[in-house]
């Protein structure tokens, strides 16, 4: 069992940064593969970025290459979402999962825990 806590959302301007810090519980932390998810209201959840159990490995959603970068710091059990440029579009709840060994999918479906969210508001 692998638990996600998810930190860092918060009210920012349009153009500002944030970084999201996802901690997670489990003996398996370093063979997980995490991605984050962000779900807008009334709008279904969409993937935003996923690592690797090595950080060799990364993908992104078109809407944020070159403004969010995703990384992990295996000895602090912590996966960061790096979040640049922010636009009014990426508000939204974010959330981290985990799923087992293998590759970096962007469908929901592949993960099997869950955080409960961080959110994060970009005023324009």
């Amino acid at each position: 069992q692998v638990q996600l806590v998810e930190s860092g959302g918060a009210l920012v301007q349009a153009g500002g940064s944030l970084r999201l810090s996802c901690v997670v519980a489990g003996r398996t932390f370093t063979r997980n593969v995490i991605g984050w998810f962000r779900q807008a209201p009334g709008k279904e959840r969409e993937f935003v970025a996923g690592i690797s159990w090595s950080g060799s490995n990364t993908a992104y959603a078109d809407s944020v290459k070159g403004r969010f970068t995703i990384s992990r710091d295996n000895a602090k059990n912590t996966v960061y979402l790096q979040m640049n440029s922010l636009k009014p579009e990426d508000t939204a709840v974010y959330h981290c999962a985990a799923r087992g060994p293998g590759y970096v999918t962007s469908q929901a479906s592949g993960y099997g825990s869950w955080g409960q969210g961080t959110q994060v508001t970009v005023s324009s």
